[in-house]
């Protein structure tokens, strides 16, 4: 017989009086039955083990690990939940709300426990879902923890359900410390919630074996103290041996220190640029009044990790260089701490460990900035929901730098800063797209990770890269214009491929004179409100605009069809020979169509739920 759990604070038991019971107990939306969860169709649990884990929560009373079927289209979870609760709230959407979310709940009435696939509405509202599309595979109580297995499809076609693609989500959790009578007794408004960022959907790559020689090198922040503030990005400057030579970057991964595994968020190293022979020390937040200037050039991104990241793995074809003469000794390392529960006191020694070898490889994996100049002449009215500014890496450029055989991206990283919401990178030939780099369709500044893609993407001379971003300024009162600046915005594609060429950024802006018409032309249908003598710098200018639909479609009109100039540099910051400026814009005819997703065909309808929870003991012999 299953232990009995009732008159406990938590996961409760129902006895047999009970199961006969339980068809009385009900509320309007369902009826509740009593399951035992081994017994559910199609229950085993999955074969493989979990690869992938992250916590949920900073204190660490939830930890979530999963696996990923690309056969079945299925994704398996098993969600970990510490000490006495009362209930548990775990789900995805749009952007970390906890409204309109697609959620599984596990409550207890005071006596049993349930588990239910279940929805929230626009005031947090919790409702039962009609397709029980989160199937409970086992629950499992040891000592003072419960462990959770279910599963869920990647399209379920339910209209409550979230659609699980290989971009970035954003799960949403709840602690429930009371009992509920029913789930629609409880709304998410009261809840101890958060939300963690994280990419579900990881590829399945290989892993390549590693050679004898190989070294590692820690880039690791100086035992930090990490503030007590809910965001902060911690700066750290360090440098490579003297006379250190030529290696290969073949793999690296994170090392984040015990107990901060929740408040690590996010990681970066950065190569300073060599036409610097040395830059000033810093250890200190990156937004600091005290951090030097000159270490905005330290962005050429060597690694990047984020929660729920793996080590990354460079092709066996191919590695990073680093070290050897032309390569700068500065490295900067960047760590994103999230600490939405003010924690004090923690110290950390987080960073990134570098695999490398001396054995040089056959390529050379270069990265390429693609998208848009960082320049105030892009900009970004106030109040927009979804404003989509685009940057081009034109025919003209890829003939001209690339080999005739072509190169081969086979990793991105997308980055905007704080108004970015999507991402989209299009590789287009003759006219036509016909194929994306990468996409995220749920971008967020503040997750952002090396991805590897799932299918490389060969890109031939005459070819064109198009990265468009997409902002929400809805809650800024002024401009937001392109720059260095946290508060002003990029839009960049870092695209990791081989072989390595000269092209190291390749990328566009607005022709600055069809700007200054956009500003003339605003004055004469305005009061001469924006000054257009030379004194006046671009964001002064889109400071005075007075933001009326008229110039809002004015500033959309010219992004999509002025001339543009063309960055296409070399890694000496030098463009390639020719004339750059007021290009037209690349002509495409047709767009890339967006797969339709396959819904799963259901079987026959099983009851509506909620289910009454038995667990069993695990054996911890």
């Amino acid at each position: 017989m299953q232990p009995h759990l009732s008159h406990q604070p938590c996961w409760s038991l129902p006895s047999p009086s009970v199961r006969e019971a339980a068809s009385m107990y009900g509320t309007a939306v369902a009826i509740f039955l009593v399951i035992l969860v081994a017994a559910l169709q199609g229950s085993e649990p999955p074969e493989s083990p979990f690869p992938y884990h992250i916590p949920l929560d900073p204190e660490g009373t939830l930890e979530l690990s999963w696996n990923v079927s690309y056969d079945q289209e299925i994704i398996h979870f098993q969600l970990q939940v510490q000490g006495p609760r009362a209930g548990v709230l775990f789900g995805m959407s749009d952007r970390g709300e906890m409204e309109n979310a697609d959620l599984v709940m596990l409550w207890t009435d005071g006596d049993r426990t349930y588990f239910a696939d279940a929805w929230s509405d626009q005031k947090g509202q919790i409702h039962l879902d009609t397709h029980q599309d989160y199937q409970l595979l086992q629950a499992q109580r040891v000592s003072n923890s419960l462990s959770l297995l279910f599963k869920r499809p990647f399209v379920t076609c339910d209209p409550k359900d979230y659609v699980i693609e290989d971009d970035t989500v954003h799960l949403v959790y709840g602690i429930l410390e009371e009992p509920f009578q029913s789930l629609e007794a409880i709304n998410t408004s009261g809840l101890h919630t958060g939300l963690q960022q994280v990419q579900l959907l990881k590829p399945e790559v290989s892993t390549p074996a590693m050679p004898a020689d190989v070294q590692t090198m820690d880039i690791r922040a100086p035992d930090v103290l990490i503030p007590s503030t809910e965001t902060t990005y911690w700066c750290y400057i360090t440098e490579l041996p003297l006379h250190f030579p030529r290696h290969h970057i073949i793999m690296y991964e994170a090392i984040v220190t015990e107990g901060n595994e929740a408040l690590v968020h996010h990681m970066e190293v950065f190569q300073c640029t060599n036409e610097s022979e040395a830059f000033p020390m810093f250890n200190g937040p990156c937004d600091s009044k005290m951090k030097p200037d000159r270490l905005n050039y330290c962005r050429h991104v060597l690694a990047a990790w984020a929660l729920g990241a793996k080590a990354f793995y460079y092709p066996e074809e191919a590695g990073v260089p680093f070290g050897g003469s032309g390569s700068s000794r500065f490295l900067r390392l960047e760590v994103h701490y999230h600490n939405p529960r003010n924690i004090q006191g923690r110290r950390d020694s987080s960073g990134i460990r570098l695999h490398y070898t001396a054995s040089l490889r056959p390529n050379e994996a270069g990265i390429m900035e693609l998208g848009l100049v960082y320049t105030p002449l892009m900009a970004i009215p106030p109040q927009e929901t979804t404003f989509v500014l685009t940057g081009y890496c034109t025919d003209r450029c890829t003939q001209m730098a690339l080999p005739k055989s072509g190169i081969r991206i086979f990793a991105s990283q997308l980055h905007t800063h704080l108004t970015g919401r999507k991402v989209i990178t299009v590789l287009a030939r003759d006219g036509q797209q016909r194929e994306v780099v990468n996409r995220d369709n749920h971008y967020s500044p503040h997750f952002q990770e090396i991805r590897m893609l799932k299918n490389a993407v060969t890109v031939h001379q005459g070819d064109v890269l198009i990265t468009s971003c997409t902002y929400n300024t809805e809650n800024r009162t002024m401009a937001t214009v392109g720059g260095f600046g946290i508060l002003e915005e990029m839009c960049v594609n870092y695209v990791h491929y081989y072989p390595k060429t000269e092209l190291e950024l390749c990328k566009s802006a607005v022709d600055d004179g069809f700007l200054q018409k956009y500003f003339h032309i605003v004055n004469r249908f305005g009061n001469e409100e924006v000054c257009t003598c030379p004194q006046a710098s671009v964001p002064q200018q889109f400071a005075s605009v007075p933001w009326n639909s008229f110039n809002r479609d004015m500033l959309k009109a010219l992004y999509n069809y002025a001339p543009i100039s063309v960055h296409c540099n070399k890694t000496s910051a030098v463009r390639f020979p020719g004339n750059w400026n007021l290009q037209p814009l690349p002509k495409i005819t047709s767009a890339v169509e967006e797969p339709d997703p396959r819904c799963p065909i259901r079987q026959t309808r099983g009851p509506a739920g909620p289910f009454v929870v038995i667990t069993t003991e695990a054996d911890t012999e």
